[in-house]
């Protein structure tokens, strides 16, 4: 528990350091928050003075309406240095999660790919949205809040004891009980905001990973299972809520109730005293037990708030946790290359490149290729025989553990990276489109390239009369992963998208595997179109498409097993020619 404990407070201190730049907010927050402690508690000391002075011992009606008039005066005073510590207090707390999203969402785009592979996009969800909310409620309604009923709590009990010490004392006794109270009540509380935690992101994991994947669920009808597994899930993350809610429901009427005692032994021992009293003292002692009535509301109330405050920075410091997890995580793509004086239309060479996605189980062995400037190479094999990794290797969305990748005399990894995707370009089997127009689609919102340039690409690629059919033609939102187009109309847009950025090396990745008959001839114009005077990598197992590639390289179990033109391969009688006649003798 202790060990827990010092964790929390470096996450907590680590939190804090965000406010660094915000030092005005702060400032103002923490000097109204001060004010707001010491001026509270004096507010009952001068309505048992006025009651004392005024009703009691004398009778001045003058006096009594000016003293008044200045509690309040000092009640409309707590008024404005409240909202203006509130304010200030919420403002800082949104300017520091939103520095910490930022730095969050820029610290997961430069990870590897291969920590996408390994994690839930749902849970990373989580941590850049639900998690940095209740992260905020540290600084809005958490940290300053705490320290105001801490300094409120001392003021109180130092305006009490000056006043009167015994009947301090009495009112103190319910306190032990309280504090043993609230700390089995924070106990209970941490261990069900670490439920709720877990909870809440494998909920978003479930819900978002369902819904991407709707049609694979509805084309195997598994509704009524999903909606069972939801069901399960929903009840765990109603029941980590609940929990909270049980300890929330118990704690809180036991404040009240050891409230409500401090006053009785507070009125018991005030009428034990009136005997053997004079007059004057009676009546000083009735002001007494009036100021000490208030006093010890704001006792209990800052003592039972200090609980639920400090719930919410549990909450807020569990749920930072998560976040710092993530950034400090060094799963960062390797920046390690400057050069940008790279001629892109040398040979790309592969030496002796072996790469595993898991330590010593390597998915390619050995690999040495040539690849010469403007020409077409189409990679094939089976399905993960490495093809599509060798691009991934070009592209160094991963880093290969043996050999060498050069482009001319420059090994790979001594190339700026962004300078390197400048030039390089990518379609892939399974497009992602943005939920935007079509436009924004092509061009990823880059500002440079003009709707005339745009047009001309899409006719350059055959897509112009397609989208001109579209309801708002290049300004039509295309829904959700471009919901409402075809596979082929897709893939045209990716072709667009790839032609505009006028790559020195293209990529097709298995780019008409899952078109139709019709779509696949537009794609097969659009690829020669896009393949003209460029270096350019095909992947395909539609042998049909490559028959014109100047080389193709056949891959086995992540080795070259044959290399040469369509005519040379079908000479050699191996394993290419048995694919061919799989795909198209058996046709015949």
């Amino acid at each position: 528990m202790d060990s827990k404990k010092a964790i929390d407070l470096t996450i907590f201190f680590r939190l804090l350091s965000f406010s660094k730049s915000y030092k005005s907010f702060l400032f103002i927050s923490v000097t109204c928050t001060l004010l707001l402690s010491i001026v509270s508690p004096l507010r009952p000391a001068l309505i048992g003075f006025t009651v004392d002075s005024f009703m009691i011992k004398s009778q001045d009606p003058e006096a009594l309406l000016n003293w008044t008039i200045l509690i309040i005066g000092i009640l409309f005073f707590e008024g404005i240095i409240q909202l203006t510590g509130s304010y200030f207090s919420n403002l800082l707390a949104q300017s520091v999660i939103y520095d910490i999203r930022k730095r969050l969402f820029k610290h997961i785009m430069t990870f590897r790919m291969r920590y996408f592979d390994q994690t839930p996009v749902g849970s990373l969800i989580t941590r850049v949205v639900s998690d940095l909310e209740a992260v905020t409620e540290v600084f809005a309604s958490g940290l300053m809040e705490i320290a105001g009923d801490l300094i409120s709590l001392i003021f109180v009990l130092i305006l009490m004891f000056s006043t009167n010490w015994q009947l301090s004392l009495m009112t103190l006794i319910p306190i032990p009980l309280l504090l043993f109270a609230t700390r089995i009540f924070a106990r209970a509380m941490r261990s069900s905001f670490q439920l709720e935690r877990e909870q809440v992101n494998k909920l978003n994991t479930f819900v978002q990973e369902r819904l991407t994947g709707m049609a694979l669920v509805q084309l195997f009808n598994r509704q009524d299972k999903e909606y069972e597994n939801f069901k399960e899930i929903n009840k765990g993350h109603r029941q980590a809520h609940i929990n909270a809610v049980w300890a929330n429901s118990i704690f809180f009427p036991v404040v009240e109730m050891l409230s409500s005692l401090s006053i009785a032994f507070l009125l018991v021992w005030g009428a034990l005293q009136i005997s053997g009293k004079t007059s004057a003292e009676i009546k000083t002692m009735y002001a007494q037990i009036i100021a000490f009535t208030l006093w010890i509301n704001q006792l209990y109330r800052p003592i039972r708030q200090l609980a639920d405050k400090f719930n919410i920075l549990q909450r807020g410091t569990v749920r930072a946790e998560r976040i710092f997890e993530i950034l400090d995580i060094d799963e960062h793509i390797q920046q390690t290359g400057s050069r940008t004086d790279i001629d892109f239309n040398s040979t790309i060479s592969f030496s002796d490149v072996s790469f595993a996605y898991n330590k010593e189980e390597y998915v390619l062995k050995n690999v040495n290729l040539s690849i010469n400037p403007g020409e077409i190479i189409a990679f094939v094999g089976a399905t993960g025989a490495g093809k599509t990794t060798i691009v991934n290797l070009l592209g160094r969305f991963y880093e290969y553990q043996k050999g060498e990748i050069k482009i001319g005399e420059i090994e790979l990894s001594q190339i700026n990276l962004m300078y390197l995707r400048k030039h390089i370009a990518i379609v892939l089997q399974d497009v992602f489109l943005f939920s935007d127009s079509v436009h924004n689609n092509i061009t990823l919102g880059d500002k440079k390239f003009s709707r005339d340039e745009v047009i001309q690409a899409a006719k350059a690629v055959g897509a112009h009369d397609f989208i001109m059919k579209l309801p708002s033609n290049y300004d039509y939102k295309i829904g959700e992963r471009g919901g409402v187009l075809s596979t082929g109309q897709k893939q045209l847009l990716a072709f667009i998208r790839a032609y505009i950025y006028n790559p020195h090396i293209l990529i097709l990745d298995e780019a008409t595997s899952s078109v139709d008959s019709e779509s696949e001839e537009m794609i097969q114009k659009a690829t020669e179109k896009l393949t003209d005077g460029r270096t350019s990598i095909i992947i395909a197992h539609r042998l049909s498409t490559i028959q014109k590639a100047n080389k193709i390289v056949v891959l086995e179990k992540g080795e070259i097993v044959e290399m040469g033109s369509h005519i040379q391969l079908l000479k050699k009688d191996g394993y290419y020619k048995k694919l061919y006649e799989m795909q198209f003798v058996e046709i015949k």
